[in-house]
């Protein structure tokens, strides 16, 4: 094979498409992702195994990361080498009402199937699962996408109209908006309807248009209804709108398209499949193209795909070298066989049949709609995928919809609402059944239901319509249910929706929460559960890119068993650059970078290359050089040297994996200069001397192998295979024995050496690899050829072949060495989890790293202590896995769930033990007896639903780690329910080598028993599933891309960030909905209680004293305004001293602003103030002649006076717009009762001026005030004084300035 073969493309492309192809059934994999026990895998167990290896799409597109466990989604497990099964791995995985999403960002998605597993593309009607059960399956299929349900799209080159006049593809045109002239309205109604408040309004409002129902005016009671429901089709039709301007700009871009023998300028709109488009320098791709060629020689090009996935660094694609020349003789012909479009933006399997030759397309070979060209001049492609059916366009779907908590108990009171409003209903018809069978005699003469009108004028003596008792009955029931409609408070969601926007705007201004070094910014993503981030319980984070930083930097490496990088000394550029001789200036070119080497290390690189150890050190650094996909990008630099300016080329390596990039660039620093990547070979300046290297072929990493190899052949005709992975993976295949006994023990002692070193580097936090290489054979590269080149063209199991190509060299290796490589903790990280835990959240940390690495960034971040207690759970075995779980439980006195619910004397716990609410600062400190006051409000009858279990009698503190092989057994037999007792008894649990399914599934675990609020948040792709699965998702602007922050409901630049947002806007977010929830409860109840004691009064004949209006605009202007700014504005306490006293959060997780013991406390204030807004005018007026209009404006004004000053009484912070709001809305009522009263033809002309005459009005509204309000102040005053809540001691302390002098004395100026 010769090097001007693209080989690096045929693999680039391969290694990224496993999840496409199909699987025998006889092994059943885990859809939570199992990780193997043995990760090798050896010719020999591939070729003794009839079935085929399961990968799930890689995280990055050619990217091998080092921490590759992490985001592994499935392996098998393979007994020996000589094994004839597999032992059967199914995990459970969760179907029909939650269809997990298994790959990044909502690319694929798991499809219930009886046997195997399968990943296929999704319609669009299971987008949203429902996450309200646990419902699983066994197992499931990965779909192969040529199979005989899917046959390939054929795409031929520069032939659209044969291409499409089969298949019928779709257009280029795009939409993206949901209604056009037509459709706009019937649609817009019918999507408006789907709320069920908007029916009963409509139900409501069709009532009162019947003659025996006409309660209020039929205009009156149309107009809520119709202000809402016009209000919102604006907003709609304008968002629309702007989605018609957008896809109308974009469909009318231009590209050149090749036409009549041309390329000429043609509208996007128009572009078909199987067209050769030319993109020029910094254009974006219209659809998705097969590259043909580009400018560039060896037919590479640079992409950004920000406007795809947000990642900003630049990635190669690359033309296959048999096309090139249709570039050059300009006739495009050929056939392309290809996927069926999909979501899968990191996979693409398909190939091209050009002149009898098969060649395989990968991921590397397409470039997708979005993404923008860079430092390429040209490249010319032939669409495979336009329209809707590319896959940018088929993951434009938004994440599934999450309902806010406080939402869920507000149904609840809802349904008691409703319940009271049939009873009062049914009192008031049964009422007047009964007064109607009394007086049935005399109906002609008594009033409300005489049968006959006594009045002046042509209706004197007119008969009034009488239908009978039984009717009468039934029209008064539905005239009360009319009259009482506001009982069902349906102004609260809209009421909701605007506050909840409010929050929003001032969380996205908290300039304490904006991230200098990244740009980014809070991002509210998500608007309905903002009141959900003041009761969570469970925090489920990532560690890379989330606690840490994701900016790897080399730290050490052990080359045949001696550890390098202990004395690491610091350089900067220029001394970089000379030590390493003049290496880099011979060849002009030098890293972007400052890297510390070490100098023993250096001392040998320097030596001529003799010895053992020498060649090891330099096959090492050449493995580090070559082994990975970066692609150097040269740019000019002016660098001062020796008192001289010089322009010296520096090289910017780009690439999709932080591990990589910090290899490729320590190799660089120690001599080892990657400065040239091609299709076909590499070029690597070693100390000094370019050395081409041609590549042969290239293994990504994968998630079944947890290792990277590439093939390559030296000038001196040597072929050798050059390998990094994990350790579990790479141990397994290196060289065991050989002949001579002296030898063998110098290799075993380096192993053993080795092993020590990759332990140590575990330990202190390190990233690890091993790294190996062997000399292949003429007879071992011509068998490994065969299986490579017959797998790059397969269509069918493409990735399985692959691996099992990978198999036959991947075995009895040379051990070189390992690096490590350190990801730095983010600012601030150690103090915010502190913090959170003091607030009574527990901390779980998933993540796919090592034990050892997962430990020591516990302890560097503070979430393990010295004095915990840690239980490891490594399992083997579903029985091993069952005897670790009962012996800790049995060790530690920890008793099963059902235990925990039933006994009632447990106290309730909230941070792993029984202590007294104490008060405690965000400042980590050893005691808290400087503090000037002690918080020990309400904790003695609080208790969680479920609450945590009693770890021992000396509580000790628990610690719980737990690795994926071991959730493979527990997550899929019956020992869920044992790890739940276990993992909620501990105050830390960390869970390392888990895939991205299992994050989901411990995520699953917590909130399937219990009724806790949970939030994941994570910076990755591979973070996604965890992070729908949450209550809340929090993603992090960082290394991986933007996935996690599309998928997530909120979004940050850094860990840190997630204290102030809990600990302040949590909190204040939780306080001021419950309140507003149980106000609304009580505004509208007041209104409609004082409306019943009047109908008992007037023979239960549904008659009103108030005008219609007053009674539409009780809800919509006389009370409104005042709800929204307090539930945008108000502040029980400062953020200073929320995040100082993080005890104060427990108040959400005690359900003290919300509960139904508050509810059914509301309501009895409510029974009482409305009894006193009824009787007093009714004594006071009783033997007046004073008419019904003007009662009812005494009951107007008063009742809008009494509801906005029990507000005031609540209100915590007074600014001038709450004043404004407060007592506008009374000054607004009485203006809109003068307006009112001063139409003629209405029948309260003139009341309001006649009333407010009267001394006796003012003095009936101020005894109603002092009244209804005197025993609701009793009652706080009571118990703000002796039953204080941790809230009012701190707001106390606040108010009389004796805070500790840390918190400062500056004035606040905190975002709302």
């Amino acid at each position: 094979m010769t090097t001007g073969e693209p080989l690096l493309l045929s693999s680039s492309g391969i290694a990224d498409s496993p999840s496409k192809q199909q699987v025998p059934a006889r092994p059943s994999v885990g859809s939570l992702g199992c990780l193997c026990r043995t990760d090798s895998l050896s010719s020999s167990v591939y070729e003794d195994c009839d079935t085929a290896s399961v990968d799930l799409v890689d995280e990055g597109e050619t990217a091998p990361r080092l921490e590759a466990s992490d985001v592994s989604r499935v392996a098998e497990r393979f007994q020996s080498a000589d094994s004839h099964f597999f032992r059967r791995l199914s995990v459970e995985c969760s179907q029909k009402e939650r269809q997990r999403k298994v790959s990044w960002g909502g690319v694929l998605e798991m499809q219930r199937s009886p046997s195997s597993l399968e990943a296929g593309v999704v319609p669009p009607s299971q987008e949203k699962p429902n996450r309200s059960h646990r419902v699983r399956n066994k197992s499931s299929q990965f779909e192969d996408p040529f199979s005989s349900e899917h046959e390939p799209r054929l795409i031929y080159i520069n032939d659209p109209d044969r291409t499409n006049d089969r298949y019928e593809f779709t257009g280029n045109e795009i939409r993206t908006s949901k209604y056009t002239l037509i459709t706009f309205l019937p649609k817009n109604l019918f999507i408006q309807f789907h709320r069920l408040a908007y029916v009963y309004f409509l139900v409501i409002a069709a009532l009162n248009q019947l003659p025996p129902l006409a309660v209020f005016g039929r205009t009156a009671s149309l107009f809520p209804l119709l202000f809402v429901l016009f209000v919102t089709a604006i907003k709609d039709g304008y968002e629309d709108w702007r989605r018609h301007r957008s896809d109308r700009n974009e469909n009318n871009r231009e590209a050149l398209v090749l036409q009549y023998g041309d390329f000429r300028l043609k509208k996007w709109k128009n572009i078909c499949a199987g067209e050769v488009v030319k993109i020029r320098s910094n254009e974006t791709m219209p659809c998705d193209m097969v590259l043909l060629g580009t400018s560039d020689p060896n037919g590479i090009a640079y992409i950004q795909t920000m406007n795809l996935d947000g990642e900003s660094n630049l990635k190669t694609r690359y033309a296959r070298q048999e096309t090139t020349s249709m570039i050059c003789d300009g006739s495009y012909s050929g056939l392309i066989k290809c996927e069926q479009p999909n979501r899968n933006i990191y996979e693409f399997t398909a190939t091209m049949e050009l002149s009898s030759q098969r060649i395989p397309l990968g991921q590397s070979n397409i470039v997708l709609r979005g993404c923008q060209l860079k430092n390429t001049e040209w490249i010319i492609g032939v669409v495979v995928y336009a329209g809707q059916e590319t896959k940018a366009m088929l993951n434009s779907t938004i994440s599934p919809s999450k309902s806010s908590n406080l939402e869920s108990y507000m149904n609840r009171e809802t349904l008691w609402l409703s319940a009271f409003l049939l009873i009062t209903c049914s009192v008031v018809a049964t009422g007047m059944g009964v007064w109607l069978f009394k007086n049935s005699k005399n109906l002609d003469a008594l009033p409300y239901y005489r049968r006959k009108y006594f009045t002046f004028g042509r209706e004197n003596r007119k008969d009034f319509k009488f239908y009978g008792i039984a009717l009468e009955i039934f029209f008064s029931f539905l005239s009360s249910v009319i009259i009482f409609q506001i009982m069902i408070p349906i102004s609260l969601y809209i009421t909701m929706e605007l506050v909840r926007v409010g929050q929003s705007y001032f969380m996205i201004g908290d300039t304490r929460m904006y991230d200098s070094s990244s740009g980014s910014r809070f991002q509210c993503r998500s608007l309905n559960i903002n009141e959900d981030l003041g009761q969570i319980r469970y925090i489920f984070s990532d560690k890379t890119g989330t606690l840490t930083q994701n900016k790897m930097e080399f730290q050490q490496a052990c080359i045949y068993g001696k550890n390098y990088g202990s004395s690491l000394q610091v350089t900067s550029e220029t001394s970089h650059e000379i030590s390493i001789t003049e290496s880099l200036r011979q060849s002009d070119k030098k890293p972007k970078s400052v890297i510390n080497v070490d100098s023993a290390l250096m001392a040998l690189l320097n030596q001529p290359l003799v010895g053992d150890e020498r060649l090891a050190a330099h096959d090492f650094f050449l493995t580090l050089a070559a082994c990975n996909t970066v692609i150097p990008v040269s740019t000019e630099i002016s660098l001062d040297l020796t008192n001289e300016v010089n322009e010296i080329g520096a090289i910017d390596y780009q690439g999709e994996s932080p591990d990589e990039q910090a290899l490729v660039t320590a190799a660089s620093a120690y001599g080892y200069t990657l400065v040239e990547r091609t299709t076909g070979h590499i070029v690597i300046d070693v100390q000094g001397e370019r050395i081409r290297l041609d590549v042969l072929g290239l293994h990504e990493f994968d998630s079944v192998r947890k290792r990277m190899s590439v093939v390559v052949r030296f000038p001196d005709n040597n072929v050798k295979v050059l390998v990094k992975g994990a350790d579990t993976s790479m141990l397994s295949i290196l060289k065991r024995g050989i002949d001579d006994g002296l030898s063998d023990s110098l290799h075993t002692k380096i192993r053993e050496a080795t092993e020590i070193q990759l332990s140590d580097y575990s330990s202190e936090g390190l990233r690890t690899l091993v790294i190996g290489s062997k000399n292949l054979t003429d007879a071992e590269f011509i068998e490994w050829q065969e299986k490579y080149e017959e797998a790059s063209t397969s269509m069918h199991e493409r990735s399985a072949k692959l691996r099992q190509a990978a198999g036959l060299v991947e075995c009895n290796l040379t051990l070189l060495g390992a690096t490590g490589i350190e990801d730095k903790l983010q600012d601030g990280v150690p103090e915010a989890i502190e913090s959170l835990r003091q607030a009574g959240i527990k901390v779980w940390v998933l993540t796919g790293d090592k034990q050892e690495t997962a430990i020591s960034i516990g302890l560097s971040c503070r979430l393990l202590t010295q004095s915990m207690h840690t239980i490891i759970i490594n399992g083997s075995s579903e029985f091993e896995c069952r005897q670790l779980l009962a012996d800790a439980k049995a060790k530690y006195g920890i008793k099963s769930a059902d235990f925990g619910r039933d006994s009632q004397g447990i106290q309730s716990l909230y941070n792993g033990d029984v202590s007294k609410l104490r008060s405690s600062n965000g400042h980590i400190s050893e005691s808290a007896t400087t503090q000037n006051f002690q918080l020990t409000g309400v904790i003695a009858g609080d208790k969680s639903e479920y609450s945590e279990k009693v770890t021992n009698v000396d509580d000790t503190e628990l610690a719980l780690i737990i690795d994926g092989s071991s959730l493979v057994y527990i997550l899929e037999k019956d020992l869920e329910s044992e790890l739940f007792d276990l993992a909620t008894s501990c105050k830390v649990v960390i869970c390392c080598r888990v895939a991205p399914l299992q994050k989901a599934g411990i995520v699953d675990l917590i909130k399937s028993r219990t009724s806790d609020m949970t939030l994941a948040i994570g910076d990755g792709a591979n973070d996604v599933s965890m992070i729908q699965m949450a209550d809340v998702g929090v993603g992090i602007c960082g290394q991986e891309g933007r996935q996690a922050v599309m998928a997530a409901d909120f979004a940050m630049g850094q860990f840190r960030f997630l204290k102030r947002l809990l600990l302040v806007h949590g909190h204040w977010n939780y306080q001021r909905i419950a309140y507003m929830i149980l106000y609304n409860f009580y505004r509208n109840a007041v209104f409609v209680l004082m409306l019943f004691w009047y109908i008992l009064y007037t023979a239960y004949s549904a008659t009103l004293a108030l005008t219609d209006w007053s009674s539409v605009f009780y809800s919509l202007i006389y009370t409104s305004v005042p709800t929204v700014v307090v539930g945008i504005l108000d502040k029980d306490l400062s953020h200073n001293t929320l995040l100082y006293y993080p005890r104060l959060y427990e108040a959400g997780l005690r359900n003290e602003g919300y509960n139904l013991t508050l509810f059914w406390i509301t309501m009895l204030d409510t029974l009482w103030q409305s009894l006193v807004l009824f009787y007093v005018p009714f004594f006071t007026y009783n033997i007046s002649t004073m008419d019904i209009w003007s009662m009812g404006s005494l009951w107007t004004i008063a009742v809008v006076i009494i509801v906005n000053i029990h507000l005031a009484m609540d209100i915590r912070r007074w600014v001038l717009i709450t004043h404004l709001a407060v007592w506008g809305s009374i000054a607004a009522t009485f203006l809109c009762m003068v307006l009112i009263d001063s139409i003629p033809i209405f029948p309260n002309y003139g009341t309001i001026y006649n009333m407010a005459a009267s001394r006796t009005y003012w003095l009936s509204v101020c005894l109603i005030i002092v009244l209804g309000l005197l025993p609701r102040f009793l009652c706080k005053v009571i118990y703000q004084t002796f039953w204080p809540s941790d809230i009012q001691i701190a707001r106390e302390a606040e108010l009389l300035k004796k805070l500790p002098q840390q918190l400062g004395s500056r004035p606040e100026s905190d975002i709302s």
